[in-house]
């Protein structure tokens, strides 16, 4: 007892676990750096055997060059300009589809999500047009809105709006039944219901929808311009081959995997900014 009384802690130490204690800063930085290491490592793995292999007779140096005379084409296309120019018209186009895209795709699948009468009196069209690829109405944009910037912007928002659209829909579907009810319990009305759970639980699914779509602006936008344009990364790319400049397609091709996975990265830390409150799996 008296044990006891000057050790009160000791008393079920057995049985109650002691507290978890929080990761400290230094630990998190050593995962992030572990992570980078390995994400640089096989890029790196990735980089030597691509040098390699033409320098060793495993494939042909004219089909696909060492990597050394990628960066080099690369280089010249960034000096005299070129690269620039085509990557600027790229992203403006790009760009102005997929924002368009979202600004209307988000608010249009929250709309079809919680209203039912909404989504009966859409959902026929929406199957149409879900179902055909977009590259598919790539002449009809042509014909209707020319060859200029408007159609290559029209296709890109034409085929970014379905990911947005159908995640942001599920989102909404998918919420918890369980605290729908203890929201309605404590009298939330309409809108407060709308934007204290709907909005925060749907979040995550649409950022799903938002990336899925990023990846698709770029794609099929390289499309649309290998076909009809005169500037942009599709266009580059396209002409190098036509002109048998393998260097430099593979260069533009170099340039816009960057540009995706730079894309991709800007849409991730926004999700992480607006999905701040999740516990991540595992903590």
């Amino acid at each position: 007892m008296t044990a006891l009384l000057e050790n009160p802690s000791r008393t079920g130490d057995r049985d109650t676990p002691a507290p978890a204690r929080p990761r400290g800063t230094l630990a998190r930085f050593g995962d992030a750096l572990l992570t980078g290491a390995g994400k640089v490592a096989a890029i790196a793995v990735l980089l030597l055997v691509w040098e390699a292999a033409p320098r060793l007779g495993l494939v042909d140096a004219t089909f696909l060059p060492p990597f050394s005379a990628v960066m080099a084409a690369w280089w010249d296309l960034a000096v005299s300009g070129k690269l620039l120019d085509n990557t600027q018209a790229s992203l403006v186009r790009s760009l102005s589809g997929f924002g368009l895209a979202v600004a209307a795709a988000v608010p249009l699948g929250l709309l079809i999500g919680w209203y039912r009468p909404v989504a009966t009196l859409l959902s026929p069209l929406l199957e149409v047009f879900r179902n055909t690829a977009a590259l598919a109405l790539l002449p009809v944009f042509v014909l209707l809105l020319g060859i200029g910037e408007t159609s290559k912007i029209a296709i890109v928002f034409y085929a970014c709006t379905w990911p947005i659209l159908l995640n942001t829909i599920s989102a909404v579907r998918a919420v918890d039944p369980t605290l729908l009810r203890l929201a309605r319990s404590m009298d939330l009305g309409g809108f407060r219901l709308f934007q204290k759970v709907i909005l925060p639980a749907a979040v995550p699914t649409v950022f799903t929808g938002v990336r899925l779509a990023g990846a698709l602006s770029i794609l099929v936008l390289v499309a649309a311009e290998m076909v009809g344009a005169k500037a942009g990364l599709g266009y580059l790319v396209n002409a190098s081959q036509f002109n048998f400049a393998i260097p430099q397609m593979y260069a533009g091709i170099v340039t816009l995997s960057a540009i995706g996975v730079l894309f991709n990265q800007v849409l991730v830390s926004l999700e992480r900014r607006f999905t701040s409150w999740r516990v991540p799996v595992g903590a």
